[in-house]
């Protein structure tokens, strides 16, 4: 079993507890654009400044979290947005609930989510969407902003919602538009959801995976490619590539971008430290499933390089919790939310070299600009005080996991710690 570094320290989302003059001194503070050693003062919710050490200190702060006491190696940084996460609320209960997801993507350092629409029924109404986030907003956990499906029912014929007038600013419950696993079959029904895309200025995530392709990895790059060919058909489009696995995938990603498309990409942590040799060890039709599936290491090496040159915008978890049953039957997906962060930072700090700055970038700085928020990602005076504490030399958790799903490829099945 590899091993992995570092852990979540701490979460201070505040987005539902108001923090009115809270204090983190004497600590590491790394996002995209900043590593520095100092103090960030928070008020009412909102970062009202960042203070380089050794700069006087605000008086009065009804909450002090000094790092010098943590002990270990704790840095503050912006609390991670995931694009891709499967909750399984509404229809899969014994899979995952709201209330146990959002708690996973608390204690793994997130902040805001977008979860995929294919629930049950499928969230595609604008409707629906809104109701989901106003849950999950009355747990006070996390932001949340469920993905609306492109087509009804995902059914792949008539268009979703997508077609209403897009919601006022500030009533809006989805930023981000997806069939997830279900690409659309038909180009003109695919190139219709793009256009209204366009219109309501809204990405849409492609899981990119061609019908009728002989293999995992010619579908994907099928997909790839596709996704890309309709693009070019439906100027002024966002579309986003989910998932990259392949390195083929990763170029034409690099190669499109280079010619100006608005194309953004994601990696999901599996892919970026496992191989197709960790699937057969863990079992290719039972633990070790997941779609797309697990590479070859030069796959696994290309996809890295993509993460390294700016090809990879973004990391994701694809989130995808199941029961035990269900995974030894076949069930393709892993659990992400708790330990998404510690597999990144070993591989792409610790083994690729790669800054931290650059792993907050791509956790937390580009998802916010894919999703259109410019009020978190970073840590900044005036933004909100999304803010979570690492430890860089704490043992990555390994259980038990808040989500109901035990399904990690990186540690041994533990049990549940939500029932």
């Amino acid at each position: 079993m590899k091993s992995y570094r570092s852990a979540i320290f701490s979460n201070e989302f505040s987005a539902g507890f108001p923090a009115a003059g809270k204090l983190f001194k004497n600590i590491r503070i790394v996002d995209e654009k900043t590593d520095l050693t100092g103090a960030v003062f928070v008020e009412r919710g909102i970062i009202s400044a960042v203070i380089p050490q050794g700069c006087p200190l605000p008086r009065g702060a009804a909450l002090v979290v000094d790092g010098a006491a943590l002990g270990g190696a704790p840095v503050l940084m912006p609390a991670f947005i995931d694009l891709h996460a499967h909750f399984r609320d509404p229809g899969w209960p014994a899979k995952e609930t709201l209330e146990s997801a959002c708690l996973a993507a608390f204690r793994g350092g997130y902040g805001t989510v977008v979860c995929m629409a294919n629930t049950m029924p499928v969230t595609d109404t604008f409707a629906a969407a809104r109701a989901l986030r106003k849950r999950a907003a009355a747990l006070g956990l996390i932001d949340l902003y469920p993905a609306l499906s492109l087509t009804r029912g995902m059914e792949g014929t008539s268009l979703s919602d997508i077609t209403a007038p897009l919601p006022p600013p500030g009533e809006n419950p989805t930023l981000l538009l997806s069939e997830d696993g279900k690409d659309v079959e038909s180009d003109v029904v695919f190139l219709a959801a793009l256009a209204e895309a366009r219109r309501l200025g809204l990405p849409v995530s492609c899981h990119c995976e061609a019908p009728g392709a002989e293999d995992s990895v010619s579908a994907e790059n099928r997909g790839v490619r596709r996704v890309i060919d309709l693009m070019r058909r439906v100027e002024g489009v966002r579309c986003h590539i989910a998932h990259v696995s392949t390195g083929a995938a990763a170029a034409m990603l690099r190669e499109a971008k280079a010619r100006g498309l608005a194309l953004t990409g994601e990696a999901a942590p599996h892919h970026i430290a496992l191989t197709a040799a960790d699937a057969e060890r863990l079992g290719a039709a039972s633990r070790g499933r997941v779609n797309p599936p697990l590479r070859s290491e030069e796959d696994r090496r290309a996809l890295i390089e993509a993460v390294r040159d700016g090809t990879i915008d973004a990391v994701a978890t694809d989130h995808a919790p199941h029961t035990d049953a269900d995974k030894e039957a076949g069930a393709p997906g892993f659990i992400g939310l708790e330990t998404s962060f510690s597999v990144c930072f070993t591989e792409l700090v610790l083994k690729a070299g790669l800054p931290l700055s650059r792993l907050s970038a791509l956790m937390s700085a580009a998802p916010a600009r894919i999703l259109g928020l410019v009020d978190r990602g970073l840590i900044a005076p005036g933004l909100r005080a999304d803010l979570t504490i690492v430890d860089l030399e704490a043992p990555a958790y390994t259980g038990p996991f808040a989500s109901r799903g035990n399904n990690t490829p990186f540690h041994p099945p533990q049990p549940p710690a939500v029932s």
